[in-house]
């Protein structure tokens, strides 16, 4: 993660001035040199150890600020002004415990820029309490890499069972031909055979063949056993058929919900891959023009409804990319239903992952949305790339609940 902003902070400075001043490995020029630490205020950003210079900026900035401070200055004070709400949080704590467990606080709810700020830089906060914020900040970064290398894991699986199930249904096609065919032969065989004797009965006198009939009842026998065997052959034959039929409806819809799984991991997939590559492509923005760019939910707001609470600061951080402001409720799980509405009206459209969301919410949120045009996607698992997914439904229009025309 530091690498990889400092990268990012070196090229825009060189861009700007025609010069690589710092780049991957090195730190922030230091605007004068360091001075000694009162006890009675917060630190300044040039007052900071170097390796925490990274993480900050690369975190508490986008790259329009990086940019408004490349060209008029004062890191220190943007950061003040665009986290004062933060700051006068932290100022409130008065030892190092404090400043510690708010910072853990803001942590557990996703609230990682401003907070990580306000404690680096709070006079309370000592070497230990800096130290124990930027290892934080590190571990998150390795956590959402961890979930995307899971997620391209779950995508190779079932890519691989998806062709051994088309690879058995074709098997078990030709098998299921086969058997019918034979059949069919069978079946023709007995209608000739049938044929065969009644043409050898006509032929033969008729006084003949009704003394032989009453004298010995053995031809009748005979047919009767062959009429027996042929009719259970027929039998059975009709009984398989009925089974293989049931197994490749059984086997066909077996496929169907794999192919659905493939498309939604696919898309998952694609969406995933779309977010990566709009952090990496800053050379050449796109300009939002075509159907299903996500940059049309620039500066809109999104209500999750459920979801995983842990999984909440990396559903953030995809949302900040895209430009979305993120709001939550967990469901019911221990946020109360009434506050519901009033996010619900805020928002200007909803995502919810089906499979952690309370029974009472997810009703009120589908009622709300009906209602009001709003548009809603609904998703079965609350995983980051199911999540990624719903907003490039959201930006290619394709909710559960459109808009009304």
């Amino acid at each position: 993660m530091c690498e990889r902003h400092g990268a990012g902070v070196g090229a825009l400075i060189q861009n700007l001035f025609g010069q690589n001043l710092f780049g991957p490995g090195t730190t922030l020029p230091r605007l004068e040199p360091a001075i000694p630490v009162k006890p009675n205020r917060r630190l300044k950003i040039w007052e900071l150890e170097d390796k925490f210079h990274c993480p900050v900026v690369g975190t508490c900035l986008k790259l329009d600020d990086i940019k408004k401070i490349a060209r008029k200055g004062g890191f220190t004070g943007l950061l003040d002004r665009k986290y004062d709400l933060y700051l006068r949080r932290f100022d409130k704590a008065r030892t190092e415990d404090e400043v510690r467990a708010l910072w853990k606080q803001h942590l557990e709810q996703g609230e990682v820029a401003g907070a990580m700020w306000a404690a680096l830089t709070h006079k309370a906060a000592g070497k230990d309490s800096r130290q124990a914020v930027y290892a934080d900040v590190h571990m998150l970064s390795h956590q959402i890499g961890a979930g995307q290398a899971a997620d391209l894991r779950r995508l190779e699986w079932l890519d691989g069972e998806h062709a051994r199930l088309q690879r058995q249904y074709r098997l078990d096609n030709e098998r299921h031909s086969r058997e019918l065919a034979e059949r069919d032969t069978r079946i023709r065989q007995l209608q000739r055979d049938s044929t065969e004797t009644r043409q050898r009965a006509q032929a033969d006198n008729p006084l003949k063949a009704r003394l032989e009939a009453i004298e010995s009842g053995s031809a009748m026998l005979a047919m009767g056993r062959r009429l027996m065997l042929a009719s259970d052959s027929a039998a059975r034959h009709a009984e398989r058929n009925t089974a293989l039929e049931a197994r490749v409806a059984q086997l066909e819809a077996q496929l169907a919900e794999f192919a659905e799984q493939h498309d939604i991991v696919s898309r998952e997939r694609d969406a995933m891959e779309r977010l990566w590559l709009s952090e990496t492509a800053a050379e050449a923005p796109c300009a939002g023009e075509c159907a299903s760019c996500p940059s049309q939910l620039q500066g809109r707001c999104v209500l999750c409804v459920g979801g995983r609470t842990p999984l909440l600061p990396q559903y953030r951080q995809l949302a900040e990319r895209l430009g979305v402001r993120l709001i939550h409720h967990d469901g019911g799980k221990e946020e109360a239903l009434s506050r519901l509405p009033a996010l619900l009206a805020s928002s200007d459209a909803v995502i919810c992952p089906t499979d952690c969301v309370g029974h009472l919410a997810y009703y009120q949120l589908k009622q709300h949305c009906k209602q009001a045009g709003k548009p809603c996607v609904l998703v079965k698992s609350s995983g980051v790339a199911s999540f990624a997914a719903a907003l490039t439904r959201l930006a290619e229009g394709r909710a559960e609940i459109q808009p009304a025309s």
